[in-house]
């Protein structure tokens, strides 16, 4: 077996477990707060991140190299799990992941102000597409947009935006302090929140927060073990894999059917994404390559984000083949 299907098999069962992780997400969201899931769910990864603090002989202090830039993308990450939590309650999982399938295309447009990329027509003709998928999904103007609809697109923008400032700061920043100054914000901002909705948690639901943080955790070194085996430029498109999860899931534990127009803007999403990844996989095309170097999971406030391992120190050189790529 070549490392390139190693590494796409990996992924696939990485994207799996966050499917699954997201249906107990759901499920519990139709009783509590995102607000009380997202609180719970960092509190019982904890554990997790310290083993892996021990287990960092990097050298150095958990104080940020890039103090600004970190609240910003630590303000990007607690909005993007609380929204993506809420979203994932309210809508359908085909419609969420469909909205959320157009990070890759945010961040596209937003690596031009911040890394100074530059995108040529052909990537703008990708993100046009792609956003016209997006209004497919939504159908503004037919349908009854919620809550919900804008939690997703603001859980997309807010993930967009986190990572491309993990890819700014990436490279001079320690992976566990990207880690932990999040979790700390979503334990702090959530738990102050948690006066205004909590509601008591019997034992068993705790023991799914604790499954959920445990998926996750597993689901993102799975996907870095992706990463560090095949090609990302093969590995990145098996995110788009949760979409098949979703429309099963959704079916047999909700009752949901994806509807036609879902289908369609979720195949126009993933054909733009796709090519866009393809096409800065390409030489001369791409300095950055701000999609392949951010492809991580978002929404989930309490697992390692890949970014923050690709532009460290420890994953740059497994990836110089990518950068001669670019």
């Amino acid at each position: 077996m070549s490392s390139n299907v190693k590494g796409a098999l990996l992924a696939l069962l990485a994207f799996g477990l966050f499917s699954t992780h997201d249906v107990f997400i759901k499920t519990l969201g139709s009783v509590y707060s995102p607000i009380q899931i997202v609180f719970f769910s960092v509190l019982l990864s904890f554990p997790l991140a310290t083993i892996m603090l021990m287990r960092d002989a990097k050298p150095g202090t958990l104080v940020p190299v890039h103090p600004w830039w970190m609240a910003v993308r630590t303000i990007g990450a607690v909005v993007t799990g609380v929204s993506a939590f809420y979203a994932f309650s309210a809508l359908p999982l085909t419609q969420t992941y469909a909205i959320l399938f157009a990070t890759p295309l945010l961040i596209t447009v937003l690596s031009i102000p911040i890394l100074g990329e530059t995108v040529r027509l052909q990537r703008w003709m990708a993100v046009i597409v792609g956003l016209v998928g997006v209004l497919v999904v939504l159908r503004p103007g037919s349908t009854d947009l919620n809550l919900g609809h804008a939690a997703a697109i603001l859980a997309a923008f807010g993930g967009a935006f986190a990572s491309i400032v993990v890819r700014k700061i990436g490279a001079e920043e320690r992976t566990v302090v990207m880690l932990l100054y999040p979790m700390v914000a979503n334990f702090l901002i959530m738990g102050v929140a948690l006066a205004f909705v909590y509601k008591p948690m019997p034992i068993e639901h705790l023991g799914i927060l604790a499954l959920i943080s445990l998926m996750a955790w597993i689901a993102g070194r799975m996907i870095i073990a992706a990463y560090q085996t095949g090609e990302a430029a093969i590995v990145a498109p098996m995110q788009y894999s949760q979409i098949l999860w979703a429309t099963v899931y959704g079916l047999f534990f909700f009752g949901e059917t994806t509807d036609v127009f879902t289908a369609v803007g979720a195949v126009i999403i993933i054909a733009s994404g796709v090519f866009i990844v393809f096409r800065e996989s390409r030489a001369g095309t791409s300095k950055n390559t701000p999609v392949l170097r951010t492809r991580s999971r978002i929404g989930t406030p309490s697992t390692l984000r890949l970014s923050g391992l690709m532009t460290s120190g420890r994953f740059r050189d497994k990836n110089r083949a990518v950068d001669q790529m670019d």
